[in-house]
């Protein structure tokens, strides 16, 4: 699925991240394998509420009421179904080990956490009205993507797409990152603050990456590198 010029050492904090995930995922209402919540019309309500209290409600977010600043944390370990997590984790895999490699583990845990948690805020101050619930750790990884890109611009990337029957054709990273900007920033323009995807969050997580990565590494850390991944519809 991936190889990279990533060195010696295990992305252990990736492998966390994708764990933690997984885990609350499994344990949570979404996943329908914990009997705890029920079935029927009271799985339902269970994963309802279990959205509602640990997913951002942008309207919520500002009301002043307690903890909520922090659900765009807790938010980044939740998803919304099977679909949504692999896509995510998909993501996370291909692109997650070579930037934790540079970064070191806690520097990206950290910047992680508060790319996402900043994507989620961003996305929330733009639909300040919305009583709709966002979840999913889409603004964090696409900080890695935007770090990525700066990065390691000339690693060689597989994707597949659809719309060529699923061809695998290589290019350079950032050919292939550019037209995923490109594709969030056309489908954010289209979007409203009804159900579906956070394209906005993911553009807001992008650029942050983007321009931590430039700040904090400058020049001098943009090396090559190869990358594989079965890359199509799936959005983090």
């Amino acid at each position: 699925m991936i190889e990279t010029s990533a060195g010696p050492g295990r992305p252990l904090m990736t492998y966390t991240l994708m764990a933690l995930c997984c885990l609350v995922f499994v344990l949570g209402p979404a996943s329908g394998l914990n009997p705890g919540y029920g079935t029927g019309s009271e799985l339902v309500g269970a994963q309802s509420a279990y959205f509602e209290r640990w997913g951002v409600v942008p309207s919520a977010l500002w009301s002043g009421t307690p903890g909520e600043p922090l659900t765009p944390l807790t938010a980044l370990f939740v998803h919304g179904n099977w679909l949504h997590l692999l896509g995510n984790m998909l993501f996370l895999y291909v692109f997650g080990a070579m930037t934790e490699e540079r970064m070191g583990r806690v520097q990206f845990a950290l910047f992680y956490l508060a790319t996402g948690y900043l994507a989620l805020l961003g996305y929330a101050a733009a639909h300040a009205d919305s009583s709709q619930t966002l979840v999913g750790a889409s603004g964090a990884i696409s900080g890695v993507l935007g770090a990525f890109l700066w990065l390691f611009p000339q690693a060689r990337v597989t994707s597949l797409f659809p719309f060529l029957f699923f061809l695998p054709l290589r290019f350079p990273a950032w050919v292939v990152l550019i037209f995923w900007v490109a594709l969030q920033w056309l489908a954010a323009r289209e979007a409203d603050d009804g159900p579906g995807v956070a394209y906005l969050a993911h553009l807001v997580g992008f650029t942050l990456g983007f321009l931590y990565a430039w700040a904090r590494f400058g020049r001098t850390a943009r090396v090559g590198g190869a990358a594989r991944s079965s890359e199509g519809e799936s959005q983090p």
